[in-house]
């Protein structure tokens, strides 16, 4: 089977949050569909292993906020490459409280939906949520991001626990980086920096320590990619 059909399909890019009595959660995805008008119903895969999904489970609600082109490489970084137990991802985000008291994630949305649980599907790795949209509201007038564009355009990474997700290509790409390149000859007036082939962060530096680690997504000094800016 060839898995590069896939990417031939057309998809958003979302960050769905949810909140229980103990934590407030939220991750990217880009399995956020409506399913159905009358009722207005939405669907959402959520991997297993996303406290998002724990807590979307727990408190039977979700928001959905959909993401502009504009959106930084830091806002999807925070909620598609750290988890919600070790970093309060909303204190350095602008966000609004719905009337079930989620909060979602207002700065670079064209739209967010409001939804209650009414039905859910194991599919192995994820869980199916379908939900009723009880409330709806344009947020910005400006282009809604598509996975392609955050892809070719951004140049923005697939976590693992995306559903899209493809192990062999990503495990190139590490490989890849990991192995010694032969960095750029000098040039006056070239400047260079190191793109994190995880999340897309990039950081003007000549020379990257040993121990650092992206800022955004965690991933270490191996995960980095010498670029001229």
């Amino acid at each position: 089977m060839d898995t590069k059909a896939f990417r031939t399909l057309n998809y958003g890019l979302y960050i769905i949050t949810a909140k229980n009595d103990e934590l407030r959660a939220g991750c990217v995805v880009n399995t956020f569909a409506q399913v159905t008008s009358k009722p207005a119903q939405v669907s959402v895969a959520i991997n297993k292993e996303n406290v998002t999904c724990g807590v979307v489970q727990d408190s039977g609600a979700f928001e959905a906020s959909v993401l502009t082109e504009s959106a930084t490489m830091e806002l999807i970084g925070r909620f598609g490459f750290r988890t919600s137990t070790e970093l309060d991802k909303f204190a350095d985000t602008q966000y609004a409280v719905d009337e079930l008291g989620i909060p979602y994630v207002t700065e670079h949305a064209a739209a967010h939906f409001c939804a209650k649980v009414v039905n859910r599907i194991d599919l192995g790795s994820h869980i199916l949520f379908i939900g009723e949209v009880v409330d709806a509201e344009v947020l910005s007038g400006d282009a809604a991001m598509t996975y392609a564009y955050y892809h070719k355009v951004k140049g923005g990474k697939t976590p693992p626990k995306a559903s899209s997700y493809e192990q062999p290509e990503e495990a190139t790409e590490s490989a890849e980086a990991a192995a010694p390149a032969a960095e750029p000859a000098a040039t006056e007036g070239v400047r260079y920096g190191w793109k994190c082939l995880a999340c897309g962060y990039v950081v003007e530096m000549d020379e990257l320590p040993d121990d650092y680690t992206c800022p955004i997504c965690m991933v270490g000094k191996e995960m980095f990619k010498r670029i001229e800016l």
